[in-house]
């Protein structure tokens, strides 16, 4: 025999919290990460030009660690922005408006920079 006390609560909005939170620190870990592998590639010796540019970025792994790294950034910016979006502007037609125009805009960033990269 179960017995509630109180009444229910009707829970609504996002409530992404740890998930968002978490997700946020692992794009920026990787983001990080990256920034580094990219600076010992660019700091090695020799002179920075075109070619030493496209001699790092014609290696497969990092082509492949930085679409890791554009799909990260995407995911990173969108949930910065929803959350702006849901914190800040309260009519939900607006709002949704917005939340669509983010993510065209993030999704056209994301597969302008993956042809970036492999047109390499």
């Amino acid at each position: 025999m179960a017995i509630n006390y109180g009444s229910k609560r009707l829970v609504v909005g996002a409530h992404y919290g740890l998930r968002d939170w978490l997700s946020q620190r692992v794009t920026a870990v990787v983001m990080a990460l990256f920034t580094l592998v990219l600076l010992l590639q660019v700091l090695t010796p020799g002179p920075l030009g075109y070619d030493k540019w496209a001699g790092i970025f014609a290696q497969q792994w990092m082509k492949v660690l930085t679409f890791v790294v554009v799909v990260s950034l995407a995911y990173h910016a969108w949930v910065g922005m929803r959350d702006i979006w849901m914190d800040y502007v309260k009519p939900v037609g607006l709002r949704l408006v917005l939340q669509v125009a983010t993510i065209g805009w993030l999704v056209g960033c994301a597969g302008w920079a993956v042809q970036v990269i492999w047109r390499l």
